[in-house]
């Protein structure tokens, strides 16, 4: 099987590394000129909890490997939620009949995918390891967790099972007739860890934090009442259980103060203790994926008549410490409180 990695950051760096490393005929692609450079001089370093290695990679920028002309076969694509249009319309020309794309992204972005190629060519992939860009050439891997990949009508094809064999290269790589469920899942995840990212602090910090707790499952829950109302069953990962979140009148609350109790201990023990989205904000300095993973959540919503009052809240925030206008605080949590209050009192959000 002939693999293509396009963008080659946080996941698709790991992901490549592992490939190659099994002897995989890989080709990597990236906009960054300095990370394409490092990868086919130095190589591409790992550094993960378990084991530190160094692959020698093939890497092109889009450009050059446009110009190389070879029809790619199967592509993981690995760029940021927003990028994902730009990237298939500039690998258009190498897709052929038989080529797969295969979404190892956060969001719902084989929404996107699907009208540029077809149904017939995207698979859905749910992905949930940590991992953070370094500099050029250096990837920082918090290792092995929850790896789904599943096709669009929830069959299990030949073709799932395939793709499985060679992403064993990398860990414990499954595969599901609701794959569905697992990005929606992966969505309300999505949400509690933008909200981390509000507070210059770790992910664990927040999320044992019991002043937020409340606001914080509501938060999760609105994304939840949409998926629910897409006829999505939500599925759980990684110590994060949304079926405990959701419906909120069934939440047994001292079960789900144990398991947030171990989602905070994962979070604390992880390599990488803060998330993406903060290193975004506070070193990278650049958008993050908001635009594309929670505000077509929103969007979802209103067709169906909900309002996502905390929800709205989170965007409003993420997109002023994106700007500049607000900095990372606490004090960002407790309007969020302050929003969660004044949506139980009008009689919003959860109901009560």
């Amino acid at each position: 099987m002939k693999i293509a990695v396009i963008g080659t950051g946080a996941i698709g760096g790991v992901l490549g590394a592992y490939l190659v490393r099994a002897g995989h005929d890989l080709t990597f692609c990236d906009i960054d000129q300095a990370h394409v450079q490092a990868i086919n001089t130095t190589g591409l370093r790992i550094e993960g909890p378990g084991e530190t290695f160094t692959v020698q990679g093939r890497a092109y920028n889009p450009e050059a490997l446009l110009a190389r002309g070879e029809p790619l076969g199967t592509v993981l694509l690995c760029v940021k939620a927003q990028h994902t249009e730009q990237a298939m319309r500039t690998l258009l020309p190498l897709l052929g009949a038989d080529a797969q794309v295969v979404s190892c992204q956060n969001g719902l972005c084989e929404n996107i995918i699907i009208p540029i190629i077809g149904k017939e060519r995207t698979i859905a992939c749910f992905v949930n390891f940590s991992a953070d860009y370094l500099e050029p050439g250096r990837i920082l891997y918090g290792g092995p967790s929850t790896f789904v990949l599943g096709e669009l009508d929830g069959s299990i094809s030949p073709r799932i099972l395939a793709l499985q064999e060679v992403l064993k290269a990398w860990g414990p790589v499954q595969v599901s007739p609701n794959i569905w469920g697992y990005l929606w899942g992966k969505l309300s995840y999505a949400a509690l860890l933008f909200a981390t990212a509000m507070v210059d602090d770790t992910m664990a910090a927040v999320v044992g934090s019991l002043r937020y707790r409340e606001a914080l499952l509501e938060l999760c829950s609105e994304v939840l009442a949409v998926a629910d109302l897409e006829g999505v069953t939500a599925l759980g990962f990684d110590d994060w259980e949304p079926a405990m979140v959701y419906p909120r009148g069934s939440r047994d609350m001292a079960a789900l103060t144990v398991q947030l109790a171990r989602l905070e201990h994962r979070m604390a023990t992880n390599k990488k203790t803060r998330s993406g989205i903060w290193r975004d904000l506070a070193v990278r300095k650049r958008q993050t994926e908001i635009d594309h993973q929670i505000s077509p959540v929103i969007a979802i919503g209103q067709g169906h008549g909900l309002a996502l009052p905390l929800t709205s809240f989170l965007v409003r925030v993420i997109k002023d410490l994106e700007a500049g206008r607000r900095a990372m605080s606490w004090d960002n949590l407790e309007e969020l409180n302050r929003v969660h209050e004044a949506s139980r009192f009008q009689g919003g959000g959860n109901g009560w």
